[in-house]
């Protein structure tokens, strides 16, 4: 039994690791990179033959857990993709979204350099087309949470809520080979407790082996009721000076998330009235699922809707699908709040709203989540003076703001959480899905708190497990 680290080591994009055991080849997640040094690896042929590989096992639909899941395909993978039944109708939605804009992207690389007779780094071809992403989804198998499934008479599969977002597992996998039986966690990524939306995250008592995420190794966040706080007092600071809150915001749960903070607020009257646009055909789309997993939810979200206070529908909220609708938010005279995607600004129409507003002094941008190095959100987050923006050149003035309480992420306090709950020690855990610093740094406090064996694994690099 072996575990090659195939991306998200020592870095946070690119979840993917090979196992091989019980004569299968088992992909678990598939991720793309965003960090700007890593995204030459998204070119770059799949570091294991596709058509070898037996399964996908998705943790989670984010695009730095599944991203590139349609250029396995389209390198020959013709296997199975496992995942919930939630994750499974909000992948079309974010794989499609993320080969429509692919193409965009690549048409406008193609404009660009032809005008400015220069050729970019990456080709001016799509990464994938939304043809390749719609030979993934016949591919893709409904796993349910906490029943076994059988890959073949010596692997089984469990899946267990992350708590991350809608639709999230962590994954067990249990092996029997050579009559050693052995289990195997890979956590995903491992949400907060205690959150309004979706529900704690899954704990355990054993594993022989575990994978455990560290973006937030290095550092705590504020509390849930600090973040309603400081974006009731990000609001207010901003209409005072007359210019929009703009929200880069990641379409899955992020966007749901805060939606329920701010119509907590409008409906107790802590903010004025005001227009509020969640501006992202896929993070509409995704709330729509999210009405319809309802099921899936905290208890919290769940009696809100059977108090007919829908946490997605209350006034001054405006949920924007097409182009014309979010060009047209750029003419409304007045403070307004526009979520937008994506998250880390890589791409999205929250690039749009960023031209308009990124030099405005009397506008705010709010960062609500994880910014990874290189994306355009860290720069901006990061103090640069001036940024580049669709070829063009702007000079930030915005006021910058971030909250870290909304993170889907459980922080350093959380993840130390997570592993107390094991009784006895597995033979190795594995810190991937983290900058360097982070994952150093919670490897260290793991070692100290509790004298596990520790690693924290390089690109590539391959473990015998038996």
């Amino acid at each position: 039994m072996k575990i090659k680290f195939l991306g998200a080591t020592q870095q946070v994009t690119g979840s993917s690791y090979l196992l091989e055991a019980g004569g299968l080849r088992i992909i678990v997640d598939c991720g793309l990179y965003q960090e700007r040094k890593y995204l030459s690896r998204n070119w770059d042929p799949f570091p294991v033959s596709a058509e070898h590989i037996d399964y996908v096992i998705l943790t989670h639909v984010h695009l730095d857990h599944s991203g590139l899941v349609p250029k396995l395909v389209k390198e020959g993978f013709c296997g199975r993709i496992l995942t919930t039944a939630a994750s499974h109708e909000m992948l079309e939605i974010v794989l499609m979204d993320s080969a429509k804009i692919q193409e965009e992207d690549a048409a406008y690389k193609k404009k660009r350099h032809k005008k400015e007779k220069r050729k970019g780094p990456y080709p001016e071809i799509p990464l994938y087309t939304v043809k390749d992403a719609k030979k993934t989804f016949p591919l893709v198998k409904n796993v349910p949470y906490d029943g076994l499934y059988p890959l073949n008479d010596q692997v089984m599969l469990r899946f267990h809520d992350a708590g991350h977002i809608l639709g999230a597992a962590m994954v067990e996998l249990i092996v029997e080979e050579n009559k050693n039986r052995r289990r195997l966690i890979f956590s995903g990524d491992i949400g907060q407790w205690d959150k309004p939306l979706v529900r704690d995250p899954s704990v355990f008592e054993q594993a022989d082996y575990v994978v455990m995420e560290s973006t937030y190794g290095d550092r705590n966040h504020e509390d849930y009721g600090s973040a309603s706080n400081l974006l009731r007092d990000a609001i207010l600071d901003t209409i005072n000076r007359g210019g929009n809150i703009l929200i880069p915001t990641f379409a899955i749960e992020r966007a749901q998330e805060v939606m329920y903070c701010l119509s907590r607020l409008a409906r107790k009257d802590r903010i004025p009235y005001l227009m509020m646009f969640l501006d992202s055909p896929m993070a509409v789309d995704i709330t729509y699922v999210f009405e319809r997993y309802k099921k899936d939810l905290d208890a919290e979200a769940r009696a809100l809707f059977d108090r007919g206070e829908s946490p997605f529908s209350f006034p001054g909220m405006r949920l924007v699908h097409s182009v014309a609708q979010s060009k047209a938010i750029n003419s409304i005279r007045g403070s307004c709040v526009i979520m937008a995607g994506s998250g880390m600004c890589t791409g999205g129409r929250i690039k749009h709203h960023l031209v308009k507003n990124i030099s405005r002094q009397e506008s705010t941008v709010l960062f609500v989540g994880y910014q990874a190095n290189g994306t355009l959100g860290r720069l901006i987050l990061d103090g640069m003076p001036e940024v580049r923006i669709h070829g063009n050149t702007y000079p930030v003035k915005a006021k910058i703001r971030q909250i870290q309480g909304f993170s889907a992420h459980a922080d350093r306090d959380g993840l130390i959480k997570w592993l107390g709950f094991f009784k006895s020690p597995p033979k190795r855990l594995f810190i991937t899905h983290g900058e360097k610093k982070a994952a150093f740094s919670i490897a260290d406090e793991v070692k100290e708190k509790f004298r596990w064996q520790v690693s924290v694994p390089e690109y590539l690099q391959e473990w015998d497990l038996n």
